[in-house]
């Protein structure tokens, strides 16, 4: 015969003291956790949202990212006339050769400075990138030494107003205009004239090509092209896969959140176990009656650890509503890629809120099986004859 949930429900609210203090101590452990791994989440959806799937990225061959690649411009006049690519009105590839470049800039409020990638691209490296828009003033003039810079870095670093200027390479780069990359990694980009920021930073290479394949047949046909033709060190991929693969600044986050996790649900944990200890003890006459009335002790252990489940749910539900203020809430880190200011978000997802109920329930359980043990262990008469 089983107990009914009503019988657990009533206890809770009983003990509305010790009951309060259970969910408030799993619920701080679960807004942790939750936070922490919304910025692993947040990273993960910036790297996986950018890129157009019409797009082929070009980079060296054993190169994990843009920043460390190196295209040569022997490399680039071979490749921007094959067929496969394809053409705008004026006939021109709808090709960009892009360079990267970290530079160091001083933070808003004199709170030190950061690097900051700045990408130098080709005039249609605009329109291969829709995503991007531009929310104020105007996009560079090729040729001269004018930058577009994320509004999300101009919230976050000196002299990037449209009108400021600041130097770099010993030349002086004035923001013309502000972008929104819509949560993309473009958010964390300046952007310039590709051919002025391989004068000015010294490049004799590009970082990367991006390229534009007349259709899907064509886009496959130039993967095989590229990775067939032995002339040319380099690999291809879609521009969207290479993004989502650039999520290693996130695994640390993860890491790192898992760690507090488990520092955290220790202490939680034993609060669980106190509480359901002392719920325990103060009704042991209780169980002794449902012993007399029929309940198994396997019962008895079932209700208990449901019990503590059932606190536990509330404490990882109430620590899942703490946090949601903080989704989309932006901020920074150091990209191991780059090892530039990269922007994001944090993002609070239903399958991340399930994690952290899930979680919850875990430290509840583990927590109650000890003093459920207990409960169902006392001796019938005993249990009657105590105060």
């Amino acid at each position: 015969m089983a107990l009914p949930i009503t019988y657990n429900i009533r206890n809770v609210v009983l003990r509305w003291r010790a009951t309060l203090a259970t969910v408030l101590g799993v619920a701080l452990v679960v807004a942790v956790y939750v936070l922490v791994q919304s910025l692993a989440v947040g990273l993960e959806k910036s790297s996986g949202n950018t890129g157009d799937p019409r797009n082929v990225m070009i980079v060296r061959k054993g190169a994990t990212a843009e920043s460390s690649s190196q295209v040569t411009r022997a490399q680039l006049r071979l490749i921007q006339y094959w067929p496969e690519i394809a053409r705008d009105e004026a006939g021109r590839p709808l090709l960009s050769a892009d360079v990267l470049v970290l530079i160091n800039l001083p933070r808003h409020a004199g709170n030190g400075e950061a690097n900051v990638l700045v990408r130098g691209i080709s005039p249609v490296g605009i329109p291969l990138r829709p995503q991007v828009t531009l929310v104020s003033g105007r996009w560079f003039v090729p040729g001269k030494r004018e930058v577009v810079v994320s509004r999300r870095l101009a919230a976050r670093f000196a002299n990037f107003e449209i009108g400021d200027s600041f130097s770099s390479g010993g030349r002086t780069l004035t923001v013309v205009g502000q972008m929104d990359g819509q949560r993309s990694a473009f958010d964390s980009e300046v952007w310039m004239d590709g051919d002025e920021a391989r004068s000015i930073f010294d490049r004799e290479f590009y970082s990367s090509l991006l390229v534009r394949a007349t259709d899907d047949t064509a886009r496959a046909a130039l993967l095989e092209r590229i990775e067939g033709d032995k002339r040319l060190p380099v690999r291809g991929l879609e521009e969207t896969k290479y993004y989502a693969a650039q999520t290693m600044t996130a695994m640390p986050i993860k890491i790192l959140g898992n760690l507090l996790a488990t520092a955290m649900s220790i202490g939680a944990v034993f609060a669980a176990m106190n509480t359901m200890y002392a719920s325990v003890a103060s009704r042991t006459r209780e169980i002794g009656t449902l012993r007399v009335l029929g309940f198994r002790r396997r019962t008895i252990l079932l209700s208990i650890i449901i019990e503590g489940g059932f606190l536990a749910l509330l404490g990882g539900a109430v620590g899942c509503l703490l946090s949601l203020p903080m989704h989309g809430y932006s901020t920074g880190t150091i990209s191991f890629e780059t090892f530039s200011e990269t922007v994001f978000e944090f993002r609070i997802t239903p399958w991340l809120a399930a994690q952290g109920l899930l979680f919850s329930v875990i430290v509840g359980v583990v927590g109650s099986l000890l003093p459920a043990l207990r409960a169902s262990r006392l001796p019938v008469i005993a249990a009657l004859k105590s105060l």
